[in-house]
């Protein structure tokens, strides 16, 4: 008797513990909402868009504060300066949307009022094949009249070090300002963004 007892305990607790189990599935799902585009949502320790707006607002504004900007406006007070991005590396240990950084950079120029911003020759080829698939009039020497004064280009590198469950990332962005004139380089930039991530050992 104690056996057959023994087996029917069993099987209730094991019908118990299923049920359990498929109650909590049934609980768990997924919830999706919508935040706002601007709200900074730290998932990872990795480079984020947040990072990528305010490293680009904060070097333009650094940019724009050294003493070539008021120098340009007082050699000429009827002309704003015009800047070519060049190439910007990204030299870290992932990937990094370079092309997302570089639309930041143009969003803070164009906002300041400060500069006005020029496609780089690569650029311009590109849009020519574009309006000639199009089957658009495009003029040879469309931009070619329109010179910079100024080339911006800089990298993005990175340092990991990890030990016993925490994990710290440093990024540092370098760029640099030169006047296509005389090739002098008239600003250079710095910007150090560190980043902690510590796993709990008991997870529940």
């Amino acid at each position: 008797m104690q056996g057959i007892y023994g087996v029917k305990k069993r099987v209730i607790i094991a019908v118990i513990t299923l049920i359990f189990c498929v109650g909590m599935t049934g609980c768990s799902g997924v919830n999706v909402s919508r935040i706002d585009a601007e709200q900074e949502v730290a998932l990872t320790d990795r480079w984020s868009d947040e990072d990528s707006r305010l490293v680009a607002n904060e070097m333009v504004q650094d940019m724009f504060s050294f003493p070539w900007f008021k120098r340009f406006r007082k050699e000429h007070p009827d002309k704003e300066p015009t800047i070519v991005i060049q190439r910007i590396q990204n030299k870290s240990h992932e990937h990094i949307s370079v092309a997302t950084f570089v639309n930041d950079i143009k969003r803070a120029v164009m906002r300041s009022g400060a500069a006005e911003l020029i496609v780089s020759g690569e650029e311009r080829e590109r849009l020519r094949d574009e309006l000639k698939q199009q089957d658009m009039y495009v003029p040879e020497d469309m931009g070619e009249g329109v010179e910079a004064d100024f080339a911006l280009s800089g990298t993005i590198n990175s340092v990991v070090d990890q030990l016993d469950g925490k994990r710290v990332i440093f990024y540092q962005i370098d760029m640099k300002l030169i006047n296509l004139q005389t090739t002098r380089e008239v600003w250079n930039g710095q910007k150090k963004i560190k980043k902690l991530l510590e796993r709990s050992r008991f997870l529940f």
